[in-house]
């Protein structure tokens, strides 16, 4: 019996490369660059599934090359922006992604850019590598404390909620929500659901963890930051696109809020000339919020058993 092909896209733990070595034929592009257009093209024609990462385009041309052999496209990833689900439909084309393994992930560090915000850390490590950390003086870099203060959160999926509860025990003395519906999960932490409005008016600490969609696209622009308390910080580990940057940049330097710390932007990466990158009062990540050992290796193996389930249903 012939074994299925699987291209591979990325360099990824070799226990992730074991499952499928063991019933298939693979095809790997063993490096951590991207792999280029034209050679995806290539290696794509003739596979019976993909596993992809975030940074791969898979669109219809790309479908097209492959054949009707194809039956999965999984990706090591959360979102599926990157691929035409339109196209894969289709074509009967199972999608899988890995929602689960890398939430607590995330979690943690939107917990971190959101203590490092509040208490501008950039600003300190930042003086310390100029010289400038001279004698105790009593005014200097002075942060906003947790305690008492109202946590609002867009998007009370799994990340939302692992924020909202690893902040409870910090001292939150509100923790406000926007979704889709009321999640019943959120009442064990005695968190509100709320509107979009009051979110934005009433958060010291504004956490962005929703889906990027039609809905979210742009979401947070300049409207929304002049409805923000002028002390406010806002996290992004969500998509870049869900923040208009240009309004962002804007209400950092008029003072709309006092700070922000993002995990994505838009563009992505930014150019190296970006104003956002220069302004002390914003923390900027490259795209690390799932980036712990045990969530990639957790991310890999899912992606592997998802193309397995897949191709020996």
């Amino acid at each position: 019996m012939t074994r299925p092909k699987v291209l591979v896209t990325r360099k990824v733990h070799q226990e992730a490369i074991d499952l499928l070595k063991e019933k298939c034929e693979l095809d790997i592009w063993d490096s951590d660059q991207v792999i280029p257009r034209d050679v995806l093209l290539k290696k794509v024609q003739g596979v019976s599934a993909i596993f992809c990462t975030i940074s791969d385009v898979i669109d219809a041309p790309v479908l097209d090359a492959a054949g009707t052999q194809l039956k999965t496209v999984a990706t090591m990833s959360v979102g599926t922006h990157h691929i035409s689900t339109y196209d894969c439909k289709k074509r009967d084309i199972y999608v899988a992604n890995t929602p689960d393994v890398a939430a607590d992930s995330a979690a943690e560090f939107t917990v971190t850019l959101l203590l490092m915000a509040a208490r501008r850390c950039l600003e300190g490590v930042t003086a310390v590598e100029k010289g400038e950390w001279g004698l105790w003086k009593p005014m200097w870099i002075c942060g906003t404390e947790i305690v008492n203060r109202t946590l609002g959160i867009l998007g009370f999926g799994r990340v939302g909620f692992g924020v909202a509860r690893r902040m409870k025990p910090f001292g939150v003395k509100r923790i406000l929500y926007n979704d889709m519906v009321r999640a019943s999960f959120g009442d064990e932490l005695n968190a509100e659901y709320v509107d979009q409005d009051t979110l934005f008016r009433e958060s010291d600490f504004l956490v962005i963890s929703c889906a990027l969609n039609g809905l979210t696209r742009n979401l947070i622009n300049k409207k929304v930051f002049d409805k923000m308390k002028p002390t406010a910080i806002l996290i992004n580990t969500s998509r870049g696109p869900v923040v208009d940057t240009d309004d962002l940049v804007e209400a950092l330097k008029t003072g709309k809020i006092t700070a922000a710390a993002v995990d994505v932007t838009e563009p992505q990466p930014l150019p190296a000339d970006h104003p956002l990158i220069s302004m002390p009062n914003c923390i900027i990540t490259p795209h690390i919020a799932t980036n712990s050992t045990k969530a990639r290796l957790d991310m890999a193996i899912n992606t592997s058993r998802n193309i397995m389930a897949v191709l020996f249903r």
